[in-house]
């Protein structure tokens, strides 16, 4: 029996179109004049000095910083510190009113619906925990983050090992099988299936069906 959904973000319960076209944009071009800004604040400067490290540099290296965030936004890198400081940017978007966050129509009654049956919800993306809990609080269809009683981010693990989801399994403290993971990824879904989760891939507009594994073209498809 399933006890708990986890649920990836992008191409999932998100247009992918929303992330790249919306968010990534906006902290790109923001970027170097918060970390001007916001450098030497505490939650920035640790930020900054996890990039150093992932990028070999100086601590105070602050150019190179700001060069390997902007490399690591082009090649579309699911690098830690670079996704802790795109969400502190995108808080001041969501909290000016700059854009909402991008949620498939269904998707909020369906969770509203399975959390009234008694079914845990988490989220799991290579997007912060901050940002995924900041689109989801900002989302088009009101507050929605309190639907979900867990966020977990690549700190837990990479989206395509084993591991992570073994991982995720003892931090809801369930067996992997009382588990279904929901995503459009072909290697997210395998590498949960070998924790033992049950799997579901999110056929969306333009994502490439997986054979081999369960389908639904939203949320309303899947009975859990």
């Amino acid at each position: 029996m399933i006890k708990a959904v986890v649920m990836d973000v992008e191409g999932t319960t998100t247009d992918i179109a929303f992330v790249h076209k919306v968010l990534f944009p906006y902290a790109r071009t923001r970027l170097a004049a918060f970390i001007e800004e916001q450098g030497d604040t505490p939650a920035v400067a640790e930020i900054l000095r996890a990039v150093s490290l992932e990028a070999g540099l100086a601590e105070d290296d602050r150019a190179g910083q700001l060069a390997a965030l902007i490399r690591w936004i082009d090649e579309d890198k699911k690098v830690t510190p670079l996704k802790a400081l795109q969400g502190l940017i995108w808080r001041c978007g969501y909290e000016a009113g700059d854009f909402t966050g991008h949620v498939y129509p269904e998707v909020a009654p369906v969770l509203e619906a399975w959390r009234r049956r008694g079914l845990r919800l988490a989220v799991y993306s290579s997007g912060s925990v901050e940002a995924q809990q900041l689109l989801f609080g900002y989302s088009d269809a009101g507050d929605l983050q309190g639907l979900f009683e867990a966020n977990f981010d690549t700190r837990i693990g990479h989206k395509r090992e084993q591991g992570s989801y073994d991982n995720i399994a003892k931090a809801l403290a369930l067996p992997a099988e009382a588990i279904l993971f929901l995503s459009d990824i072909k290697e997210e879904l395998a590498a949960a299936k070998l924790a033992g989760f049950k799997v579901c891939q999110l056929v969306r507009p333009g994502t490439q069906a997986a054979e081999g594994y369960p389908q639904a073209h939203d949320f309303k498809e899947i009975n859990p």
